[in-house]
């Protein structure tokens, strides 16, 4: 009895430092050191629970299919602007923007094009009008895609406006992320189907998502596009801005006329084309109807490179006076984090807004790790304290915004679908700049003295929680 006992001791011994070693010799190959050092450390600790997590969440794998499917709608998408010449802006050669613009549509596919027009909403409910007011003017067709809609007020407003839409004869189509969006699905779903709604789950989760890809990808676009001439692209979603307990949302969309509209199209074209195999009809692009240049940003793990952390890491390099970075979410990868240093230290007057309340625990437990050494290197940190703070932008010298669904974190550069509206437009980012003043006149400026002053036992969960990022 006590040899047995002792020969499993010994098995289960020899199967812990088996798992060890294949994870050693395994995990690095396929996964970036940075994660590779996370996902090891787990499995050093726990290893017949750490291998098991790193098969299903360690790397961000997609379904042939659907990876096949993006290089073909990629390849569609330039060939169409190839034909287009009259709609592409030209950036002065050596410039920022020609640097950026050319990196973006190297990656993301779509060329910068002037004879737009946009309108910044930072109000939550008034952008939510604006949307209503638009589906209910709708002619010919609706398209929305969103990560999340819950079964609240708002939820129940839109699918009543699209309800009305589609009884006039609107083609209507609602893709929604199978998981964030999973209760206004279980909700609306077969109701919107009666209406003549076409409704598409994105990613299924659960036990479908083998047929998918790593469980936890998520498509965290928020758009709408409406007759192929009004677009919508920014961080809201369609719930109620209290649709979290104690987190008030402020939110930051970004309303369009023009060109770019047809190539928001394209974006939705192309996501229900990976996820149904259907190509939907192509309407006009729309003409020019003012003056400002924007350039879409398409991202996430359907693509062969990681675009919004090229782009954001980019745009970093690129200022030279003046950066600025609102974001919910701060996990920066050790590139990000490199960025933004060695702009501080350049002298750029970096700031970036964060919420002061963060409705992710080990999220906001993480970015705080990262505080210590920014403001050491110089980069100015504001804390906004009446809302959750969701908007997500970047402005670079007065010269380059980014507004969308991007946020600074390792989840949305290699783990999300996500969705970014460059803008090439000075008088535009006048407006943003007094978007950011309201922010900041609300906001606690954070200092290295003051920060040095937390609890020791804050320093350790902050380590570890950094330790974590992988697993975000």
């Amino acid at each position: 009895m006590l040899s047995e006992g002792f020969q499993g001791s010994w098995l289960l011994l020899a199967l812990d430092w088996l798992i060890r070693l294949v994870a050693l010799c395994w995990i690095p190959v396929r996964t970036s050191p940075g994660a590779a050092r996370s996902w090891l450390l787990l499995v050093g600790f726990v290893p017949l629970l750490g291998l098991p997590l790193y098969l299903l969440l360690g790397h961000p794998w997609l379904s042939a299919r659907r990876v096949r499917r993006q290089a073909q709608v990629s390849r569609r998408i330039r060939r169409q602007q190839a034909l287009q010449h009259a709609l592409r802006w030209r950036p002065e050669e050596g410039t920022a923007a020609a640097e950026i613009a050319s990196l973006v549509e190297r990656q993301g596919d779509f060329m910068p094009t002037h004879g737009n027009a946009v309108q910044l909403l930072d109000d939550y409910d008034g952008a939510l009008r604006r949307l209503l007011d638009d589906i209910d003017g709708a002619s010919q067709r609706v398209h929305l895609l969103y990560y999340l809609m819950f079964d609240d007020a708002v939820g129940e407003a839109v699918v009543a406006a699209l309800e009305r839409a589609s009884a006039r004869g609107v083609r209507c189509r609602l893709l929604l992320d199978a998981v964030g969006a999973k209760r206004g699905l279980r909700r609306y779903r077969r109701r919107l189907q009666a209406a003549g709604v076409e409704v598409q789950a994105m990613l299924p989760g659960g036990l479908r998502w083998r047929r998918s890809g790593r469980m936890d990808l998520r498509n965290h676009r928020k758009m709408a596009m409406i007759d192929g001439r009004i677009g919508h692209v920014g961080s809201q979603n369609l719930a109620d801005a209290r649709f979290i307990a104690g987190f008030p949302n402020r939110e930051l969309v970004a309303r369009v006329h023009g060109p770019v509209v047809a190539h928001l199209e394209a974006v939705f074209a192309s996501d229900w084309y990976v996820e149904t195999g259907q190509a939907l009809e192509v309407l006009d692009t729309p003409p020019a109807v003012a003056d400002v240049a924007t350039q879409l940003l398409p991202s996430g793990p359907a693509y062969p490179f990681a675009n919004a952390r090229d782009a954001v890491n980019a745009l970093i390099h690129l200022a030279r006076r003046e950066l600025v970075l609102v974001t919910p979410y701060f996990v920066p990868d050790e590139a990000t984090l490199a960025a933004l240093r060695i702009a501080a230290l350049s002298g750029v007057d970096v700031q970036l807004i964060l919420s002061a309340s963060n409705n992710q625990r080990l999220t906001w437990w993480a970015q705080q790790a990262y505080y210590d050494e920014l403001l050491r290197c110089g980069v100015r940190i504001a804390l906004y304290r009446p809302h959750f703070l969701h908007a997500k932008h970047l402005r670079v010298d007065g010269q380059i915004a980014v507004v969308g669904s991007i946020n600074l974190d390792i989840r949305s550069f290699a783990l999300n679908a996500e969705i970014g509206l460059l803008v090439y437009d000075t008088g535009l980012l006048q407006r943003l700049r007094t978007i950011e003043a309201d922010y900041l006149a609300h906001a606690d400026p954070l200092t290295l003295q003051q920060w040095r002053q937390r609890p020791a036992w804050w320093r350790s969960r902050e380590g570890i929680a950094r330790l974590a990022d992988a697993l975000m």
